[in-house]
């Protein structure tokens, strides 16, 4: 017998397939978008939920993982959420945190006492942020509003890093840091390194003079040529020194508007030392390009020694305590460096513009 295909059913059976494909695809989309929306519901934004919400929603993802106790209380420090695995620069919270109210990324409470034993500079410091505070908003000022009620416990004991201005809590902080933490700026400093150091012998040559804008800092040669000085343009110096403006200019980190944030060539004659010291603050790292190094020049913070290197970078937390010291010979010439101040990576946006407020020349 001879059969046809004409004579089958063909296009019942390809729509009844097709129906069927599509419910499927639409049950499975259905089943995707509900799965979404309970993971949606369980995350928290930081800056945008109620400290009471906070804690609640800790402790229903502490009971769904099985690691409570009944009858106890924790008291480790709080693991990492998700949006704390997303952007790891940012500090966790712990849950005496969450009991305050004061986490860091949570609005920080405008009315609370600020200690009376604070300092002028740090009542200043923390009307500044008031003042920012009123204009943008308090979310994000967790770590700022902690670090200026905590200055008076920083500044009364001794330790081995005591920035005496504004410390910034739970930032982590090694004397020297590696290549990467400023990968690019650092590139672009070192690939310049010809121009700067030839913008830098024109005007040592004419003489070091505070008619020339070189700034004496001390016998034996020490001595520094601003191009930024505590966040303000020194425009003679720049106009002196165009490629090596142009070079500040073109970093995404240099601290340029704030007075925590200075650049300039740095002198330092044979048999000179810097004493030991601390600098200003823990949310800036200092940039060192060697531009002349003679032998037996060395960097020593926090107990670790460095030597520089012409045309290369030092990455220097100067909050640490640090000595300078150049023990060549007379003949030697002056160790010269150019420093540029740049943001400590963990430093976050919301934070940099708040502190740029704070610390303004003109404020």
């Amino acid at each position: 017998m001879y059969w046809s295909m004409n004579t089958l059913p063909l296009h019942l059976y390809v729509e009844l397939g097709v129906r069927s494909l599509s419910g499927l695809l639409w049950t499975l989309l259905l089943l995707f978008l509900w799965h979404c929306y309970r993971l949606g519901s369980d995350l928290q934004i930081p800056g945008h939920t109620h400290a009471g919400k906070l804690k609640a929603s800790s402790r229903r993802s502490m009971v769904s993982r099985g690691s409570i106790c009944a009858g106890t209380k924790c008291s480790a420090r709080s693991k990492l959420s998700r949006s704390d695995q997303i952007t790891p620069f940012i500090s966790m919270e712990t849950e005496e945190d969450e009991d305050e109210g004061q986490g860091y990324f949570t609005p920080v409470l405008s009315h609370a006492l600020f200690p009376a034993q604070a300092s002028a500079e740090a009542k200043k410091l923390y009307a500044a942020l008031q003042e920012y505070a009123k204009r943008y908003s308090w979310v994000g000022m967790g770590r700022i509003h902690k670090g200026l009620r905590e200055q008076v416990k920083v500044n009364d004991h001794s330790a081995i890093q005591k920035p005496h201005l504004f410390f910034l809590p739970d930032v982590p902080s090694v004397p020297f840091f590696p290549r990467d933490a400023h990968r690019h700026d650092i590139e672009v400093l070192e690939a310049n390194y010809p121009a700067i150091l030839a913008e830098f012998q024109a005007v040592y040559q004419r003489g070091i003079d505070s008619k020339y804008g070189w700034t004496c800092l001390g016998p034996k040669a020490q001595a520094v040529f601003p191009l930024y000085s505590a966040g303000v343009y020194v425009a003679g110096n720049c106009r002196s020194c165009p490629c090596t403006y142009r070079t500040l200019l073109s970093l995404r980190t240099f601290i340029s508007s704030n007075s925590l944030g200075s650049a300039g060539f740095w002198l330092l004659g044979p048999g000179a030392t810097l004493g030991s010291s601390y600098g200003p603050t823990n949310t800036r790292l200092r940039c060192h390009l060697g531009l002349q190094t003679p032998s037996l020049c060395e960097l020593v913070v926090g107990g670790e020694p460095q030597c520089w290197s012409e045309g290369h970078c030092l990455l220097v937390d100067d909050s640490f305590l640090h000595t300078v010291s150049h023990r060549g010979s007379p003949d030697a010439g002056p160790r010269v460096i150019l420093s540029v101040d740049l943001w400590h990576p963990n430093v976050a946006a919301a934070e940099r513009q708040a502190l740029d407020f704070m610390f303004s020349p003109d404020f």
